[in-house]
């Protein structure tokens, strides 16, 4: 399977459990992995998956609306992107929290969801 990557698309975003999020927002890094047929693709891109519409998508569910969870966040992005390009097969969404309120050192904190089409 051959794939397309998105990787390290940064919003500002106001996700979270606490007010302060709410309120202050933090960074979110998202990565997409587009996996479909591309071999013997012709150069139309009528014929191929239209990332600069993914990443459309993917600003929009960051930007635009406000969750608690980054679980629930990938889980709208994956459904959303799948159900908007057919020609996908599996889409692979990472959204990265890399300042989460918790205590202690860390480098980044994320959720991952990978979904096929039915």
């Amino acid at each position: 399977m051959s794939r397309v990557v998105l990787e390290g698309l940064e919003f500002h975003a106001r996700h979270g459990v606490f007010e302060t999020e709410a309120v202050l927002g933090s960074r979110f890094i998202v990565d997409a992995e587009l996996a479909y047929d591309f071999a013997g693709l012709p150069d139309d891109l009528a014929a191929a998956v239209n990332y600069a519409a993914v990443y459309e998508v993917i600003r929009q569910e960051v930007t635009e609306n406000r969750v608690q969870l980054i679980e629930v966040l990938t889980d709208r992005i994956a459904r959303r992107v799948l159900r908007e390009q057919p020609k996908l097969k599996r889409v692979t969404v990472r959204v990265h929290k890399p300042f989460a309120p918790i205590p202690g050192v860390f480098r980044d904190v994320f959720a991952e969801l990978t979904l096929e089409q039915a």
